[in-house]
């Protein structure tokens, strides 16, 4: 048993050496950084980089060259609250009160709560909710979980075209921060809609989406594996109420646009997450 223990350590060791390694390595592949970039690239963010790319340094480096280009032109860190305050009315997209059981932040997606018409501002929408979990990602955790409620929900809800682009951002310029998204009761026409979604996904962002059935045995275990009951949501199968506030969310926001604004415009020693635990809503 100690023998076998010894060679598990052994192995993990080995396996956080060759990370280690193939960190400096696309370090010094990427050259010199300053300003938001410097700040971007932490020795975490750049694991996750080589993680999505199957630890490739010349994939990885294309790829967060990319990344790097997006950010200067899209400026996702300067979008504030009041600039996207329109498409969080109804609650279709929001960071939620409660995390799930390994203490990742969790973002509840209601695609049948849409309530606009302009696909820019919807990305803005998510890219600010996605820079935002991030913001308040626990310092421990790098990934968070998503949650999808398919009540009300209708094809014209979310067409191809804004499904290809929500994909898109999170794959090619968000790598590795998505852990596991539910899909909680999807209507059967959704069926359609995924035989043509699920070819943009990338092979590790497929095995993350988890289709989830209320009267499913193995669904409402798999559930409960990655929730508590007493937290979860009854429109995913747990015990607790599901409010969304839009004034109190808002003010929530106005706060978090602050520790932004602090967090991107600070010298203090680089760090891939703010606060603590307790900054989570």
């Amino acid at each position: 048993m100690f023998h076998l223990w010894s060679n598990s350590q052994q192995d993990q060791k080995s396996k956080e050496l060759y990370a280690e390694s193939k960190v400096k390595e696309l370090q010094d592949a990427i050259g010199s950084l300053s300003g938001h970039n410097l700040k971007y690239c932490t020795d975490a963010c750049l694991r996750r980089y080589l993680e999505a790319r199957n630890w490739n340094v010349d994939k990885s480096k294309k790829m967060l060259e990319d990344t790097l280009r997006w950010r200067s032109t899209y400026k996702p860190e300067k979008i504030r609250w009041d600039e996207v305050a329109m498409e969080g009315e109804t609650g279709k997209l929001y960071r939620a009160t409660f995390h799930d059981r390994q203490g990742r932040t969790v973002l509840i997606l209601r695609p049948g709560m849409q309530n606009t018409s302009s696909m820019e501002n919807q990305m803005r929408h998510l890219v600010y909710l996605l820079e935002n979990a991030m913001l308040n990602l626990p310092p421990d955790q790098e990934q968070m979980a998503w949650l999808i409620d398919f009540t009300g929900w209708s094809i014209t809800n979310t067409p191809i075209k804004s499904a290809r682009e929500t994909i898109n951002i999170l794959q090619n310029h968000y790598p590795e921060r998505l852990a596991i998204a539910f899909l909680y009761n999807p209507p059967r026409v959704f069926e359609a809609f995924w035989k043509i979604v699920k070819y943009f996904l990338d092979n590790k962002t497929f095995q993350k989406v988890k289709f989830v059935y209320p009267k499913n045995k193995d669904s409402v275990e798999l559930m409960k594996s990655h929730f508590d009951e007493e937290n979860l949501p009854k429109e995913f199968g747990g015990k607790s109420i599901l409010t969304y506030n839009y004034e109190e969310f808002s003010r929530l926001m106005a706060e978090d646009d602050l520790k932004c604004v602090a967090f991107w415009e600070s010298d203090n020693n680089l760090t891939n997450h703010i606060g603590d635990e307790n900054s989570a809503a």
